[in-house]
């Protein structure tokens, strides 16, 4: 028997399939589906995190497009508000349309027209001329220094649709501010999700609670795999079925009957290295993709996920974490045949008192492990777990020494016992568990 499907799914697939730039409240999805204000708002929050809905202060909650991986660099004007603190005077029914770039207006009117396209937003300052043939042109405007904008400004923006915001903020800070949200997303885009590379669900062959084994052989005739999901009629997954469950059952036998329920899955969000990680431990070569409502969405072999870790490696890398700040610090020092690693602390390393803090320290024994594995077993690997035993504290500008030391390497897994050393004395110790990936 399939499911029905919940109120908080309910609330989800209503809010989807609003039109983008509507405005939602917790008050309205209540009175609307009949569930309580505590459902409609947990509700909300999940579409929200899911990328269909933005909440911006003093605007309320509004349906947005959701934004497509390729195009997560581009900013909406919904979350240009919620970076700059901003507050909505006009045009609010733009608020989920994205920017194409935008342009500091710290200069005369006809050059910095030059710069502003449709699609673009003006940062300036109290300048009501300026603001009106920005909108004409097809901009929006984000009005720095706390001023506002006249009645003739905010009915335009009404009329084509196109956001005038408010900040206290100067316009240098805005556009550092909006320069460094745009750089989180590169960075973002980068990390690589079980939905860049999963089967997608038009490829994918699943059963049905009410199929028969039958089906199963017909699919294997198909196409020689061994494992596929089940759905019920939400398609939402159920069960799994492999060759082991249909051994000397009937062809008439209902796979309801004989597949594995509540199986292993994995969400679409789920990074490939997480993903790598789950598949690995658990010995599984394919795992049914869900979306948040728990709908099957496709499904991802090992194979998948094994060769998008290694093209991983190979990319070059839009914008450097803070891990590849603190890591490109360590140089490599080869000491009698052995290989160690030198790392200066700077002021970026430290806490406020001026040592070497706890997650720096974590990062830089991780790093120092995870080099000596792959000097001595070719592949990838997956950090298990690491143990610090003690550190002292290490001084602002200290050079610290990392010596990691193999205890252990087998096929599938590597322990490494990792000393921190400064000016002779050992300041930290710990002991470091990996999974290890053949590639």
């Amino acid at each position: 028997m399939s499911k029905p499907m919940t109120k908080h799914e309910q609330i989800l697939a209503f809010i989807e399939n609003l039109e983008v730039g509507d405005k939602i409240s917790v008050r309205q999805i209540a009175k609307e589906l009949n569930v309580s204000e505590g459902t409609a708002y947990r509700a909300i929050k999940e579409a929200e995190n899911q990328g269909f809905v933005s909440t911006i202060e003093r605007v309320g909650t509004i349906r947005i497009k959701k934004k497509q991986k390729e195009n997560i660099e581009r900013l909406t004007f919904a979350e240009v508000v919620n970076i700059v603190d901003g507050q909505v005077l006009g045009g609010r029914a733009g608020l989920h349309k994205t920017l194409n770039k935008f342009v500091i207006g710290a200069m005369k009117l006809d050059a910095m027209m030059r710069y502003v396209d449709p699609g673009s937003l003006l940062i300036v300052g109290n300048r009501d001329q300026v603001h009106k043939i920005a909108l004409e042109a097809g901009a929006a405007v984000l009005i720095t220094g706390g001023f506002d904008a006249n009645d003739d400004v905010k009915q335009l923006a009404d009329e084509l649709e196109l956001p005038v915001i408010s900040t206290s903020y100067d316009s240098f800070t805005v556009g550092t501010m909006i320069n460094r949200a745009i750089y989180d997303q590169l960075i973002k885009k980068e990390i690589v999700q079980v939905s860049d590379i999963l089967t997608p669900i038009e490829s994918t062959r699943f059963l049905y609670i009410g199929d028969t084994v039958d089906r199963w052989h017909q699919h294997h005739e198909d196409t020689k795999h061994s494992r596929y999901p089940v759905v019920d009629s939400n398609m939402r997954v159920v069960g799994i079925v492999t060759t082991k469950d249909v051994i000397n059952a009937g062809d008439e036998r209902q796979i309801e009957r004989i597949m594995t329920k509540n199986p292993l899955t994995i969400n679409e969000r789920t990074s490939v290295a997480t993903a790598a990680h789950m598949m690995i431990w658990e010995g599984i070569e394919m795992v049914p993709v869900i979306n948040q409502s728990h709908r099957l969405v496709g499904i991802i072999s090992r194979q998948d996920v094994l060769k998008a870790t290694q093209t991983m490696q190979q990319q070059p890398q839009m914008g450097e974490t803070f891990t590849d700040l603190i890591t490109g610090q360590m140089q490599d020092v080869e000491d009698n045949g052995e290989v160690h690693y030198e790392c200066e602390v700077t002021p970026q390393m430290t806490n406020h008192l001026g040592t070497l803090s706890y997650g720096v320290i974590t990062t830089l024994i991780t790093e120092a492990g995870s080099r000596i594995l792959k000097k001595q077993k070719r592949g990838d690997l997956v950090v298990e777990n690491i143990t610090i035993y003690f550190i002292k504290p290490i001084q602002i500008e200290s050079t610290i020494e990392i010596r990691p030391r193999i205890l252990e390497a087998s096929r599938k897994f590597g322990r490494v016992d990792v000393e921190v050393f400064n000016e002779g004395t050992l300041v930290g110790k710990a002991l470091m568990v990996a999974q290890l990936i053949d590639r």
